[in-house]
């Protein structure tokens, strides 16, 4: 199976305008592109323009995510976290994402907040058909979100059981904060709905280093993933410097 790379607009190209980002992933041979919630303040007519005239399908995109990194777990904002859910959902449907991924906010891991999550999460399912993503950030990245281990994340669908509820699985976080990224991800391989990739090594270009992407994204397939791999790192200096770091895998193909 081919591998197929996601350029991810949150990190690369980000010293240029949003919609020139999607025009430069198509440029430098990306397959799709994903979004963090750029498209929350864009024209939507433009933005649809510009992906049809590209042909690049859409991955996933956040939900509002402001100077909390969302609010879904956020006893406090379910208000404001509804409303901003079904307006993502709006504008993920309206430009074909695939997924939506809802951001848990910070915030303590407290009874309270994994029923206002799980509250929300199922909003969110019961008012479209996209699949839903949560993530599990680790703690060096970004201290005190809700949700930072995968075995919190896998105790909320198990709470919910939707099978459109998936985990974004980002290697570097889940590296960062969980140890072992293959045994991570075959123990939850059924449950998987997106993968990102970066170094482990100042979340920059994902070149071989203590992380072989060459070694593992393979093994993910062989486990059943057949989604495009996320690119959402930061570039050492401009992106179209670092990206030989695809190399290595046109090499396997050829």
């Amino acid at each position: 199976m081919s591998l197929q790379f996601s350029a991810n607009t949150g990190y690369l190209w980000t010293d240029h305008p949003f919609l020139d980002r999607i025009k430069l992933a198509k440029l430098h041979g990306f397959h799709s592109v994903e979004f963090h919630d750029e498209p929350h303040f864009e024209d939507l007519g433009t933005l649809k323009k510009s992906l049809s005239e590209l042909a690049l399908p859409v991955n996933s995109m956040n939900v509002y995510m402001g100077d909390s990194f969302g609010c879904a777990a956020m006893p406090e904002r379910v208000t404001m976290a509804q409303k901003e859910i079904k307006e993502a959902l709006r504008i993920a449907e309206d430009i074909g994402a695939k997924a939506l991924h809802i951001l848990a906010g910070i915030g303590p891991h407290t009874p309270e907040g994994f029923a206002t999550f799980v509250s929300n999460l199922k909003y969110a399912l019961e008012h479209s058909h996209l699949t839903i993503v949560i993530e599990p950030v680790c703690e060096e990245q970004l201290p005190g979100y809700f949700l930072s281990t995968l075995d919190q994340a896998s105790t909320v669908l198990k709470e919910i059981t939707n099978p459109r509820l998936k985990i974004l699985f980002d290697c570097y976080h889940v590296f960062t904060q969980s140890g072992d990224v293959l045994k991570n991800f075959a123990a939850h391989s059924d449950r998987i709905g997106h993968v990102q990739i970066a170094a482990a090594e100042a979340r920059a270009e994902p070149f071989p280093g203590e992380l072989d992407y060459s070694f593992l994204l393979p093994r993910f397939q062989a486990l059943g993933y057949d989604g495009a791999f996320g690119c959402e790192y930061r570039p050492k200096s401009i992106t179209e410097a670092g990206l030989s770091w695809r190399d290595q895998f046109s090499k396997e193909s050829s």
